[in-house]
Formats: C-alpha cells, sequence, structure tokens
C-alpha cells in the first residue's frame, strides 16, 4: 500500500436511510483504518441541497454508531458544503492552466451534430470562452491517450479516452459537480486510499485526470463489489429492504449484522462464517476481496441474527427485548406485563426467534386478550388493553380452518374434562393428559396439540405448548378452551 499516511473517509450523502451497501463500505475502511495505525475520516456529501435533510445526517451518524464506528473513533464529520470556496479555487486553476474550458452548446445543438446516442463532442474546446451565466466548465481530456486505474481488488483496468467526453466540472450556475468536488475534498483531507463501491469505478479515470491536472498524486483505490438480490439486480432503496434503521428497529443485533456485511464479497479463514469480531478485524485484507457482485440475502441474515441471539446470555436477552416487553414497542397495556412470566418463557423464546421483534407474537398470548368478546370480561384487578396497542388477537381463518377440521371439537372436549379437574398444573402433567386425549382420538401429539395452541394462543407456532399452558394458568386456559369450543 501507498507510503503516505493512512487516511481512509467514509462520504455518504444524506438523501436518505442509511444503506446496508454503505454500511459494508464504512466497515471495511474502518477496519483497515484500525490495522494501519491511520485515520478513518466521515465526510457528509451534502451539497445537494434539494435531497438533504438534517435527520438523514443524524441517521448516518447513529447507524455507524450502532455497528461500532462510533463519534471519537473518526475524524469529522466534515461537511463538504463547508469547502465550496476550495472547490471554485481548483476550478478556476483548471482554467487558469489550459485544463478546462467553457462552453455553451446545448443538449440539442450536441444531439444535431453527434446524434441522440453519443456523448460531447468537444466543440467548444478552442473556442476561448468565458465565464458566462448557463455556460458550464469542462475538463478538457487529453486525446489521444488513456488512463490506468491501479485498483487494490480489480486489478489495472484501462480506460481508452475515446470513451470519455470532457466532463463537467461547474454547472452553468456555477455549482460544483460530485467529480471535482470529491477530488477535492480528498485532496484537502489528504485521503490516502479510496475505498468505496464499484459503482464508482467508471468515475475513477476522470478523478485519477484531476488528481493529476491539480499537481497531485492519486490515491490509492480499491472498488469493494455491489451487492445485489435475489434477481441479481442491484440493490435499490426504492425496491428492495436496504435501510440499516430498518433492521436496527426490527431487532437484529449489531453484532450479526457487522458479520454477515463483511461476509458479503470476503470470507474470513477456515471454514466458518460465524467468527469472532476480532478474527474478522485481524484477517480481513482488500486483496481478499471478491470483484464479482455480492447476494444480500436477508433469509441467511435472518438465520445469522438467529445464531446470534441464541449465544446470548439470557439476561442479555431479556436486556434486549425491553423494548418489545415494557417499552414503546410492547403490543400489550405495560400493566399486563407479568415479569415472573416472561422469566419463565425467556429461555424457551430465545431458542425460537430469529429477531427480536419475533418476541412478540411469542408471548402475546400471555398479556393481551384472546378474542375477548367469546371469553368473560376481564376481572377488576386486570386492567384493559391500551387502545394504542394491537388489537386482541384472533386466529387467521387459515389457521383456524386447519387446526379446527375434526376431531377438534373432540380433543377439546376431551382436554376440557381432563384439565378442569387437575389437581397439579404443570407442563408435565398437562402434557400427559393431552397426548392421552390425542391417543383416544387416533391422533399423533402434532396433530392432537393444534387446536389446542390455538384455542389459548391464537397462533399455529409458538413457545412449548405445555410450558405456554402452565405460564398462561388455569382459569385463563379453560375460559380460551371453552370460548374456542363454543366457536365449533
Amino acid at each position: 500500500m501507498s507510503d503516505r499516511q493512512f487516511r481512509v473517509r467514509f462520504a455518504p450523502s444524506p438523501t436518505g436511510y442509511f444503506h446496508v451497501g454503505g454500511a459494508r463500505t464504512a466497515l471495511y475502511n474502518a477496519i483497515l483504518a484500525r490495522q494501519h495505525g491511520g485515520t478513518f475520516v466521515l465526510r457528509i456529501e451534502d451539497t445537494d441541497e434539494a435531497r438533504n435533510k438534517p435527520e438523514w445526517t443524524e441517521g448516518i451518524i447513529s447507524a455507524l454508531a450502532w455497528i461500532g464506528i462510533e463519534p471519537g473513533t473518526y475524524e469529522g464529520p466534515h461537511f463538504q458544503s463547508a469547502y465550496a470556496v476550495a472547490h471554485a479555487q481548483a476550478a478556476q486553476r483548471l482554467f487558469d492552466q489550459g485544463d478546462a474550458y467553457y462552453c455553451d452548446c446545448t443538449q440539442d445543438a450536441v444531439r444535431e451534430r453527434v446524434g441522440p446516442n453519443k456523448g460531447y463532442d468537444g466543440f467548444c474546446r478552442e473556442r476561448g470562452l468565458g465565464p458566462a451565466e448557463g455556460r458550464p466548465l469542462r475538463f478538457k481530456v487529453s486525446r489521444p491517450g488513456s488512463t490506468t486505474v491501479v485498483d487494490l481488488i480489480r486489478g489495472e483496468p484501462v480506460f481508452d479516452h475515446d470513451t470519455l467526453e470532457d466532463f463537467i466540472l461547474l454547472r452553468g450556475n456555477g455549482t460544483v459537480m460530485f467529480l471535482l468536488a470529491n477530488v477535492v475534498d480528498d485532496m484537502t483531507m489528504a485521503i490516502s486510499h479510496v475505498i468505496r463501491a464499484e459503482e464508482h469505478l467508471p468515475n475513477t479515470p476522470k478523478q485519477q485526470l484531476l488528481w493529476r491536472a491539480l499537481g497531485a498524486e492519486p490515491p490509492v483505490w480499491a472498488h469493494v463489489p455491489l451487492l445485489v438480490n435475489a434477481k441479481r439486480q442491484k440493490l435499490s432503496k426504492r425496491r428492495d429492504p436496504v435501510a440499516m434503521e430498518m433492521y436496527r428497529d426490527e431487532g437484529y443485533l449489531a453484532e450479526a449484522m457487522k458479520n454477515y456485511l463483511m461476509l458479503l464479497g470476503w470470507n474470513p479463514p477456515g471454514e466458518a462464517e460465524i467468527v469472532p469480531w476480532e478474527l474478522i478485524e485481524s484477517s480481513f485484507r482488500l486483496a481478499d476481496v471478491n470483484s464479482s457482485p455480492a447476494f444480500f440475502d436477508v433469509v441467511k441474515l435472518r438465520a445469522f441474527n438467529a445464531e446470534y441471539i441464541r449465544k446470548l446470555p439470557v439476561e442479555r436477552f431479556t436486556e434486549l427485548c425491553e423494548p418489545w416487553l415494557t417499552g414503546a414497542k410492547a403490543a400489550w397495556a405495560v400493566e399486563r406485563f407479568d415479569r415472573a412470566a416472561w422469566d419463565h418463557m425467556a429461555p424457551l423464546v430465545q431458542t425460537r426467534v430469529e429477531v427480536l421483534a419475533d418476541v412478540t407474537k411469542m408471548v402475546d398470548f400471555l398479556y393481551g386478550d384472546v378474542d375477548p368478546t367469546a371469553l368473560p370480561p376481564p376481572a377488576p384487578d386486570d386492567p384493559p388493553l391500551s387502545p394504542s396497542v394491537n388489537k386482541p388477537l384472533q386466529p387467521s381463518a387459515d389457521d383456524w380452518a386447519k387446526a379446527m377440521k375434526p376431531p377438534a371439537a373432540e380433543m377439546l372436549d376431551g382436554v376440557i374434562a381432563a384439565y378442569d379437574s387437575l389437581p397439579s398444573w404443570s407442563a408435565d402433567v398437562l402434557k400427559a393428559e393431552l397426548e392421552a386425549v390425542g391417543t383416544a382420538n387416533g391422533l399423533k401429539p402434532g396433530k392432537a396439540q393444534a387446536p389446542i395452541r390455538l384455542a389459548i394462543t391464537s397462533r399455529s407456532v409458538g413457545p412449548p405448548l405445555y410450558d405456554s399452558i402452565e405460564v398462561l394458568g388455569r382459569d385463563r386456559t379453560m375460559a380460551r378452551l371453552r370460548a374456542a369450543r363454543a366457536k365449533l
């Protein structure tokens, strides 16, 4: 790598939610900065005033902190808009030294000369025009010629200058274009290595020409592979689930997300994919990054997250679940939350959820009402559901049809009779009695459980049934079983 002081940057534009691809690029840069004792610079490219919003910048900073890139671990944030004077000075220098020229060609005039499918033809190169309203400033690409980009991931692609039009540096209204602003900012901040997405590779020969025209040695380049969806299309904010904030708010663990993002184009040594972060930090190398597009597989990410959840100490799992248990995300009146019931269910739930938000559908039968119109009214000391939380639980029509087909009525009758007189309300006893009723009706345990589970939880899947019944308690269990039976 370069002998210059190791300085990398992450330069997102705050025009929407923080993209998972940007998060991966940020992780690559942050790890390399730590490996080389260098500096990670955060620069917000905020010159698109029409699309930028302060909350998007705040979202970027917050999402970076979630994956371990916290304020204090990087330089910045710097804002591109603060460097407007430097951008203008660079443009003037390029014009003064003959590397740029003003152009008064309209798009219609260019199309008339060269046709609709060709780029600008350099018509104004030697006309000697000066600055004026409506005249963009163009860079004069040397012809003939070519530019070789030395890329740590992609080798040494060569770009023939015949494929590069004289690109615009300043718009006709005097505002700077991305190509020039990006180069000036990197020069000003002494960036030694530019590690960014593959989509910027076509810009690189143009920017390399600008670096040299401005009298500086270009940085070391590395373009990481695109992220694609299952159809191998580039991930799109409009079409695909790409927002880091969404994954965080749904209950993905930062450790799982970081591990998974690092595998999109790179693999740690050995066969395992779920590995300690310390191993990732010590073994990551740009030279090992694959240049092919990487599939962002949400199904695999969920599986990763489930594995990380299962490895948590149960106390930590409970702590992370608090927003869905007693916080703003709780789907029941907070007064109904029973800590003792949760403590019993938590280890069972932990092995069955893929994201923390799944906790709600695992235990909502304990804290909410199940089809309350068919059940006795709540006791005076049982607080009503808050109007701000989910409606009382009811099974879907499909689940009801599948679970309540014959001999569901006989199962409910038998279990009601067996449970009504039980001297001991424990999971083992509840299991033995239900399975005995199932055997009497010619059903295996799984089939025998189906109508009972739906009656008491309003769901077809969930935590272990007999523990659920034990924690729910005799009175509520019997009321729900009778209500379900009355519907048949």
